[in-house]
């Protein structure tokens, strides 16, 4: 999405995105034709139940910790570690208190997002 325009600096990623009571915020940073990288931040006992998603996608701890069960098995999360959610199978969200989190998600060949 570069268009000689746009200018390139260094964000902290714990920054960007605020917590908010009672919700979980969202901060798309890139999207384009292979993929996309959006910021979460969770508050409290927000998360995301159960779903598939139709890439792969990946989790980085920011800031906070959470469990993230993929196909029935449950990893914890925290700040600088990540997790790959492969295409197609069960997964969901549980922070312990506030999490930011990046996910990053890479569409295979010919694949496209709805």
């Amino acid at each position: 999405m570069s268009n000689g325009n746009t200018k390139t600096e260094v964000h902290k990623l714990k920054a960007m995105l605020q917590y908010q009571e009672q919700a979980v915020v969202s901060r798309m940073l890139v999207k384009n034709p292979a993929g996309n990288v959006t910021l979460f931040a969770f508050d409290g006992n927000e998360g995301l139940s159960e779903h598939t998603a139709p890439f792969d996608a990946l989790v980085i701890g920011v800031e906070g910790r959470a469990e993230i069960p993929i196909g029935g098995v449950v990893h914890t999360v925290g700040e600088g570690d990540s997790l790959l959610m492969p295409a197609g199978v069960p997964h969901a969200v549980r922070p312990l208190g506030g999490f930011k989190m990046p996910l990053i998600m890479i569409r295979g060949e010919g694949q496209t997002q709805n």
